[in-house]
């Protein structure tokens, strides 16, 4: 016992001479490289004297990198995270010129501008370094990952391999059944394919009708999405506007659910919640929308951020792969218009930040807090990525910039795996997404105008020469709202006037009419007495599919071109809702029964041939309505775990996906007996094998 520890205090000793060592020869060649940087006197020194000074130097900033930051990263916890990974490079900087400030005679100085990138390169250096060490030590290395993950190495939980697994489920955001196959096919998620071909099932599921986050993940996290019929929505007795990606609606969203339910969700028993728009249930939060608008001890959603950037290393690796991301989605977007891809929407503005927040920022922290997560031993961790879906939204779901995201995206797979191996307690890894996206020319650019133009014609009311953009749905603004502090005003938007103009919203393919002047559900009867060329106009249109609206005569009606007129308790998969694939008709039956729906529901066409839908945001990927991939979402499992359905049957609804979840999560505290036969290539022992050990790569 006592020469293991000898042993182990001397490899961590031997490790930090070793850093300190190669540090030096970092600051000695940066010294020689940049201007306004010396370790020297000014009338010269030997070669020695530079050395020690070198040495001073780096010793005294690893000491300050590993004693201060942390406190100063604490201190910040107010300041808004993406400014946090940027104030990165000037904290470092600071941090290196006061260690220069105490070499001894004055030897080392440096501008300022020099500071922040000797800085940059030291910590990222020392960290490289310290990993390659640790590589070969499970011990070290697992230390090491705990500090990656900026967790504090605490007592480890009593247990071990025998122990129950925990489970990790994580949402691929966006990234439908179809889109899977083919990057696995292709050869672009490697890490994936691995888990096919040894220990894990593909399956699909269908979503509801309201194919989006918001409806998906509440009820896959809370186990009910009834009465949230869209992405946005405005509900009449409230005179509110509900948007999912707004922290206050997300908390109203969340706390309806555990009403309706009276459970807390998925993730109640030891779970931890990151990167999502509901908690589960879990105790542990980080960058959790429905509690990122609370302020005070309360609120925990954001130390995600704080754990993260406590190591240096990682907001300087950070920051500068959210540069590169800018740059990159800059280059694509030039390049996209100069081949004269169609189609195409605008990619400028804040959207570059918007991607690389995305892409990076919310990937980097949310991947950290899970293999905390799983060093810590806990029982359920639920994690989304949305780097694809805000990817694809621009870009288009098969484009080349969205399949360069989900190459990163399975990198950070094997990196998970990885950590899994160090765990103290097998895990299994559950990869499912909440619903796909569906390509196609939007609404707007195929026929000249937008969804509200054409309600406001058929209203025979004045349509502005100017057309105004629905706002994107994308989940990741919301995210990104919240991290550098800029809430939602109360302001019109949020609360309409109750005029008898329509309020017209857009969720991707789906479109929602409502007139705020009238506290119930129009009838079309009212509508068509009101406003007597709005259904036909919308029906008829070439670029809708069909519409629901509530009828006095026969409950509610599904309209359609040329005529088409169907109850709602009649409706079947056939008429105007054929192309939209089986389960069509009893997702529009759900939704017509929530206190919510529109006065007018309106689906885009869908042209089963090409695959694509006409969003009526500023969308070529989208996803909200019926209509293709965006209904197609996927669910990866163990093979150790049931069948999600019996054979035949076809896994229906978020809901569905919830009851699923819940029986695994169950069967994880009995005994795990494979439902069939296991391939003998993975070892019984790693509860997370990949093919050939596939190295992680922490470059993005």
């Amino acid at each position: 016992m006592v020469q293991a520890r000898w042993r182990t205090a001397g490899g961590a000793l031997l490790r930090v001479v070793v850093v300190w060592a190669v540090s030096t020869l970092t600051l000695l060649a940066l010294a020689g490289i940049l201007p306004d940087f010396q370790l020297q006197s000014d009338d010269g020194d030997s070669i020695t004297r530079t050395a020690v000074t070198a040495a001073w130097g780096a010793g005294v900033f690893g000491l300050l990198s590993a004693l201060v930051w942390p406190l100063a990263v604490r201190a910040l916890l107010l300041v808004p995270a993406l400014v946090l990974g940027f104030l990165a490079f000037f904290l470092n900087g600071s941090l290196l010129l006061f260690a220069l400030w105490l070499i001894p005679d004055g030897r080392g100085e440096a501008a300022p501008e020099n500071a922040v990138v000797v800085a940059a390169v030291m910590s990222a250096v020392a960290s490289a370094t310290s990993t390659a060490l640790a590589v070969g030590d499970d011990n070290a290395y697992r230390s090491r990952l705990y500090r990656l993950a900026g967790r504090r190495r605490a007592k480890p939980p009593a247990l071990g391999p025998a122990s129950p697994p925990g489970t990790v489920f994580l949402q691929l955001d966006g990234v439908g059944h179809r889109v899977l196959r083919d990057a696995v096919a292709d050869g672009v998620m490697p890490t994936v394919a691995a888990w096919l071909a040894t220990t894990h099932r593909l399956t699909s599921w269908r979503t509801d009708w309201s194919s989006q986050t918001g409806a998906s993940q509440l009820a896959i996290l809370h186990g009910t999405n009834h009465d949230v019929p869209a992405f946005r929505w405005y509900e009449k007795d409230t005179g509110r506007l509900m948007v999912s990606n707004r922290p206050a609606c997300a908390a109203e969203l969340q706390h309806r659910a555990i009403e309706r339910t009276g459970d807390g969700g998925l993730l109640t028993l030891d779970g931890a919640s990151r990167g999502n728009l509901f908690s589960g249930g879990a105790d542990q939060l980080a960058l959790v929308l429905s509690v990122s608008a609370r302020r005070g001890r309360r609120n925990r959603s954001r130390a995600g951020y704080v754990a993260y950037f406590r190591d240096p290393a990682n907001a300087v690796r950070t920051a500068l792969s959210f540069l590169a991301e800018v740059g990159r989605e800059i280059g694509e977007s030039t390049r996209s218009r100069i081949r004269g891809d169609r189609p195409r929407v605008g990619r400028g503005g804040l959207y570059p930040f918007i991607r690389a927040f995305a892409t990076v920022v919310e990937r980097d922290v949310v991947v950290a807090a899970v293999m905390g997560d799983m060093l810590a031993g806990r029982t359920a961790v639920y994690a989304d990525l949305v780097g694809y879906d805000e990817v694809a939204h621009h870009s288009g779901p098969h484009g080349r910039d969205a399949l360069k995201v989900l190459e990163r995206l399975d990198r950070s797979l094997a990196l998970i795996a990885k950590v899994a191996e160090h765990a103290p307690r097998p895990y299994r890894v559950v990869l499912l997404s909440d619903h796909g996206q569906s390509p196609g020319e939007t609404f707007e650019s195929a026929y000249g105008l937008t969804l509200r133009d054409l309600v406001r014609a058929g209203c025979g009311l004045p349509v502005p020469r100017r057309a105004r953009h629905a706002p994107s749905g994308a989940e990741a603004r919301g995210a990104l709202r919240s991290a550098v502090h800029l809430p939602v005003e109360e302001g019109r938007e949020e609360r309409p006037a109750r005029t008898s103009d329509p309020v017209v919203l857009a969720s991707g393919n789906l479109g929602l009419i409502s007139f705020p002047d009238v506290r119930y559900r129009m009838s079309r009867e009212e509508i068509d007495r009101r406003h007597p060329a709005l259904l036909r106009t919308l029906a008829d249109h070439p670029g809708i599919g069909f519409l629901l609206v509530r009828s006095e005569r026969h409950g509610s009606v599904v309209l359609g071109p040329g005529g088409f007129e169907t109850p709602v308790d009649d409706l079947t998969d056939d008429g105007p809702l054929a192309a939209f694939g089986p389960g069509a008709a009893d997702a529009v039956r759900r939704t017509d029964s929530f206190p919510h729906a529109a006065d007018i529901m309106v689906n885009s066409t869908y042209d089963p041939r090409t695959g694509t839908v006409h969003a009526f945001e500023e969308q070529i990927g989208s996803h909200g309505g019926l209509g293709g991939e965006q209904s197609e979402a996927f669910l990866l499992f163990p093979r150790t775990v049931s069948a999600p359905v019996e054979d035949g049957d076809r896994l229906v609804g978020a809901e569905a996906v919830h009851r699923v979840l819940r029986r695994w999560l169950r069967e994880s505290q009995g005994p795990q007996v494979p439902v069939q036969e296991v391939p003998s290539r993975p070892q019984p022992e790693e509860a997370f094998p990949v093919a050939d050990r596939v190295a992680p790569d922490k470059r993005g």
